[in-house]
């Protein structure tokens, strides 16, 4: 399929035994490293404005999470969905990449605890951030659970929905974004997740969120809460939709607690899937700030 705006290479590496995750290598192999961290139910397709924008001085890595856009899609036999696997699965790839260095991290949606998550190994690691519309510490006592989430999340039905009708993908195409998408760059989003097999991590994703004690991904979650203010004295740029009826201000809100230094681009008009809606600036802002901040 031709994915508008996607001229890349893909390259894949094997994180685990016959699993492979699809990642984009671009830009000058000795440039300063920007990795790019995407959620549910995108791919590395929503970095591709950036990724142009960058890669003519930036080496940009942007993977691909397993079960995700053109990585193996495995079953729950061969790979266990969870929050841990992910971050596991990242510290291969940076590792394989020869990945030594301070790096900038880019995150959105669960690319934020996924991402952070990793760099919890070595905080040294991460120089510069860029965060957009994603979370990073528990769900803030003032923000209620979507109930669209909630059900996705233990509903049986709604299970069914996500894998019979790609409808976690789907929906996300229009209500994640305040002006809608052309046709075929919602195409392109969805392709990947074209059968009830290939949607098995865009449920799994939603099954993992943690919400308590009781769930799988909470200690992490809770850890990368406590520590994300170690990040203040970081150069960081938060880029937000306000439209986006997850990841909203009281999440913004918690950004700014804890990186009350960061530059903020608060945008009314977009939504969840930021980049698609405001691409046209936020792509040079981020560029902006890069050239401003050079990593030592």
């Amino acid at each position: 399929m031709n994915y508008p705006d996607y001229p890349f290479t893909g390259r894949y590496i094997e994180v685990r035994p016959g699993i492979r995750m699809h990642y984009l290598d671009e830009g000058p192999r000795d440039g300063e490293v920007v990795v790019m961290v995407h959620g549910n139910p995108s791919w590395s397709y929503y970095w591709r404005k950036l990724v142009l924008g960058l890669r003519d001085r930036y080496r940009c890595i942007v993977p691909d999470h397993v079960g995700m856009g053109l990585s193996d899609k495995p079953d729950d036999r061969h790979y266990r969905y969870t929050l841990q696997s992910r971050v596991d699965d990242l510290d291969t790839l940076l590792s394989n990449l020869n990945v030594d260095r301070p790096i900038t991290l880019v995150v959105h949606d669960w690319g934020g605890i996924i991402g952070l998550g990793w760099s919890l190994r070595d905080m040294t690691m991460v120089r510069r951030l860029v965060i957009l519309n994603t979370a990073a510490f528990p769900l803030p006592a003032a923000k209620k659970m979507p109930w669209q989430l909630a059900f996705g999340r233990s509903s049986r039905i709604a299970g069914l929905l996500i894998r019979g009708f790609n409808a976690f993908s789907g929906l996300a195409s229009y209500v994640g974004v305040a002006k809608p998408m052309p046709k075929p760059v919602r195409k392109a989003y969805v392709a990947p997740y074209d059968s009830w097999a290939h949607r098995i991590a865009t449920l799994r994703f939603v099954q993992d969120i943690p919400l308590s004690e009781n769930d799988a991904a909470w200690p992490l979650l809770t850890e990368l809460g406590r520590r994300l203010p170690e990040y203040a004295n970081r150069p960081a740029l938060i880029g937000w939709g306000m439209k986006d009826f997850i990841f909203d201000r009281h999440f913004l809100d918690g950004f700014r607690q804890a990186l009350p230094q960061a530059q903020v681009h608060a945008y009314e008009d977009a939504g969840h899937y930021v980049l698609e809606d405001k691409a046209d600036v936020l792509v040079s802002e981020i560029r902006n700030f890069l050239d401003a901040h050079p990593l030592p």
